[in-house]
């Protein structure tokens, strides 16, 4: 039994080190030890072992390591007949063209949402959109989709979170969440990045129910209130195309 837990625990420890390289495409010895709090002996062979199997490669030249080639052939296999992320690609490059703003994806995982696709801007200044940025609920446009078009026990976990910012005023929140279901739309400005805007809107499938939030996102000098406003119906119309590709 002992010996079981022992392998279950190598096999978490594995893993933590593959999530790493969501937000990195190189890292060293030392960084993986630090960011999964193990000791670099420990963190050593457990790099050895995903060497071996392909999951990880070393750059000899930089004493890095890098996702090995047998992530892309996992991801190959993947199903993406189902996957939102997909088959909404194409219709959300149409919509970067329409609007020639940064397009994302975000779905919700517990109390956080995940960017689960981008299509970026084509102009010189542009909102950067790293694809699988994990981000809180709390706060931004979509979060407020995600959560006020979601089942209210979302909204009461969140509420109960420890680690709600104490910044957080929650009944202008509450307000932001009921004029995002009147409207069908929520905005922020600058709420996460300083220089930042962002209109969204939710994506249903068609039992209806909830599956992402499509934003638009860009600088918001340029993504002024008046300009998502006037993008909202846009976006309303393209999430309703996308909501009738997914089953």
């Amino acid at each position: 039994m002992e010996d079981g837990k022992l392998t279950v625990r190598a096999v978490e420890r594995a893993l933590d080190i593959l999530l790493c390289f969501t937000d990195e495409s190189d890292l060293s010895l030392t960084e993986i030890a630090v960011r999964v709090s193990l000791h670099k002996s420990t963190v050593h062979r457990l790099l050895a072992s995903l060497e071996g199997k392909g999951f990880i490669l070393r750059d000899f030249a930089t004493d890095k390591y890098r996702l090995g080639f047998r992530i892309w052939e996992l991801s190959a296999n993947m199903v993406h007949t189902h996957d939102p992320a997909m088959i909404l690609l194409p219709e959300m490059e149409r919509l970067r063209d329409q609007l020639d703003e940064t397009i994302s994806l975000y779905v919700c995982d517990g109390l956080e949402r995940v960017r689960v696709q981008a299509v970026e801007s084509n102009q010189a200044i542009r909102r950067v959109a790293p694809i699988g940025a994990r981000l809180p609920l709390y706060v931004g446009a979509s979060s407020k989709i995600l959560v006020a078009f979601a089942e209210p026990q979302l909204l009461e976990a969140l509420m109960k979170a420890h680690n709600l910012p104490t910044a957080l005023e929650r009944t202008v929140f509450l307000q932001q969440l009921a004029e995002a279901k009147e409207l069908g739309y929520a905005t922020s400005v600058e709420e996460r990045e300083l220089g930042t805007a962002a209109v969204a809107v939710p994506i249903y499938n068609q039992a209806q129910q909830l599956v992402a939030s499509l934003a638009v996102s860009g600088p918001s000098n340029r993504l002024t209130l008046a300009k998502m406003k006037e993008h909202a119906p846009v976006l309303i119309e393209a999430a309703r195309r996308m909501g009738k590709m997914l089953r």
